[in-house]
């Protein structure tokens, strides 16, 4: 095992959890976080996951100001979690959970909606970032055919006038899933410069990426879902519970 990997094995990590948005997709009456599964919430179920993990110590939660949730759970308690305030966007949220961070080198930022992260997914993609000294993220190839669409009448409802334009080569294509894992200050520079110039960032990696910096595509699990739509929560209650027997069988 190379020094990097040994560094890697005694090191503690701080993850940030964006868990300001409102999730409009799931057409529920609370933000997505805190719906629940088994008779938890979903943060609940992240968190803990994440906090489970023998190389995390802390999580950053970056919670909305006006959020009346997050005093009901039993994370509230918590002495691993640090509450920052959250952003009106994803983005946001990040760079307030970054300014809270102190004496560190490395980050990972993980989606509030992704609880069934694997204890395995994460060993992954820290011994590749160390590795190879990236930043990474986890993610998988496309495997459905991929189709561009256009327009056919810009001034009707979206979902009725779209079709298809080509289709795309999926060859190169990958989801992009979380924990992405970066260093602190290259991230943070990467964010700042990125909102400067006006840019969308949909995710940690396409900041980094305009700083012109590597970042590795590390392969991980697809039942890593971020739950979106209604019919997510069904899937990740099945994909939980199914994790959950491959614990107890070993």
């Amino acid at each position: 095992m190379n020094n990097a990997l040994l560094l890697e094995k005694k090191q503690q990590f701080i993850v940030i959890v964006p868990a300001a948005g409102i999730g409009k997709r799931m057409l529920a009456s609370c933000p997505k976080q805190y719906l629940t599964i088994n008779n938890k919430t979903i943060l609940n179920h992240t968190v803990n996951r994440l906090l489970s993990h023998k190389n995390i110590a802390k999580v950053i939660l970056a919670i909305s100001d006006n959020d009346d949730y997050f005093s009901q759970t039993t994370l509230v308690d918590n002495p691993n979690i640090i509450r920052v305030s959250g952003g009106k966007e994803r983005v946001d949220s990040v760079l307030s959970g970054l300014q809270a961070v102190n004496d560190a080198k490395w980050i990972l930022v993980h989606d509030a909606a992704r609880p069934c992260i694997t204890h395995n997914d994460i060993d992954k993609l820290i011994e590749q970032c160390f590795a190879n000294n990236s930043g990474g993220i986890l993610a998988a190839p496309v495997v459905d055919t991929m189709k561009r669409a256009c327009q056919i009448n810009a001034h009707e409802n979206i979902n009725e006038t779209m079709k298809v334009s080509e289709t795309i080569d999926r060859s190169s294509l990958w989801h992009a899933f979380t924990p992405q894992m970066f260093k602190v200050n290259e991230l943070k520079q990467a964010i700042e410069q990125a909102q400067k110039k006006g840019l969308v960032i949909t995710d940690e990696a396409s900041a980094v990426e305009q700083l012109g910096l590597p970042c590795l595509l590390v392969s991980g699990r697809r039942d890593n879902i971020k739950i979106t739509r209604p019919e997510d929560l069904v899937l990740a209650e099945f994909y939980l519970n199914q994790q959950k027997l491959e614990q107890i069988k070993g």
